[in-house]
């Protein structure tokens, strides 16, 4: 689905992506590692936010770009631009919640719809005449469990309900590839299951790349946990063997096992697993 081959991210003296070699198949993999460790600047460079230093982008289309495509399918998007790759099919959720707040939560996912589909710049006829971008975004809202929201305004949802509707916000126009960044950042305790029932549902269709503080829910929902460090892969592989790693250990982990934190995310904020910030 996705693949970077040498990815770096310089600024200035300081190196925040490392020579990255990651691909992602149909599969939810999560990206962990400590405070600072590169993961954010990772997903501003895989959505076209930040361009590299230097390394490759690539996307599997299978072959369906012309002349873009190589006869394997991958289609080279390092330079492509937000829109662009948005429009190749990679879709992105935030930390800090990214929506309209004086629309409707309705209209939130169906202008994300229409911007993914043959109407985007489209200014001359009324929203009511396209049906087909307000029926998507209904099935979106339904899947997220937003369907008895649809005509709030979206700065009076919580702050869970508001974490649900970036996810229907991504899922607009069909991706291919969901990157989804800490997803349960600041949701209560009450709200995570739905926020974990509901990555795991998207998980079923998409190829996911997730990045979340909380080590017990990535163990649980993770098919495959990659761990970034000072900006470079330290270990790559399925959830157990990743956790039992010495060096994950020594750089993130500190002795975590399953189950020392609760699950709803109340860890320590000192950058240790259960409370990451920015990174």
């Amino acid at each position: 689905m996705l693949r970077t081959t040498g990815l770096t991210k310089e600024f200035g003296g300081l190196t925040a992506v490392d020579d990255v070699d990651l691909e992602l198949g149909d599969e939810l993999c999560s990206l962990i590692g400590p405070n600072g460790a590169g993961k954010t600047t990772f997903f501003d460079l895989l959505t076209g936010a930040l361009e590299p230093t230097r390394g490759t982008i690539e996307l599997n289309r299978g072959g369906s770009d012309g002349d873009r495509a190589t006869s394997d399918g991958w289609v080279d998007v390092t330079d492509a631009s937000p829109d662009e790759t948005a429009a190749l099919g990679v879709h992105r959720s935030y930390q800090i919640t990214n929506v309209f707040p004086t629309l409707s939560v309705l209209e939130n996912v169906r202008i994300a719809a229409q911007a993914g589909g043959d109407d985007a710049a489209t200014f001359w006829r009324h929203v009511d005449a396209y049906d087909e971008y307000v029926a998507e975004a209904r099935d979106i809202l339904d899947r997220v469990g937003l369907a008895d929201r649809a005509e709030d305004v979206a700065e009076n949802l919580s702050h869970g309900a508001s974490r649900q509707l970036e996810v229907a916000v991504a899922l607009a126009g069909d991706p291919d590839v969901l990157l989804l960044d800490e997803p349960n950042a600041g949701v209560s305790s009450e709200s995570v299951d739905d926020i974990v029932a509901l990555i795991e549902d998207v998980a079923e269709d998409h190829a996911v790349l997730l990045v979340e503080h909380n080590m017990d829910i990535v163990m649980e929902v993770s098919d495959r946990v990659v761990v970034l460090n000072q900006g470079a892969v330290i270990a790559d592989g399925e959830p157990d063997a990743v956790r039992e790693d010495p060096a994950v250990q020594e750089a993130y982990l500190g002795g975590y096992e399953p189950g020392d934190l609760n699950r709803r995310g109340e860890g320590s904020s000192d950058g240790e697993p259960g409370s990451e910030g920015i990174a």
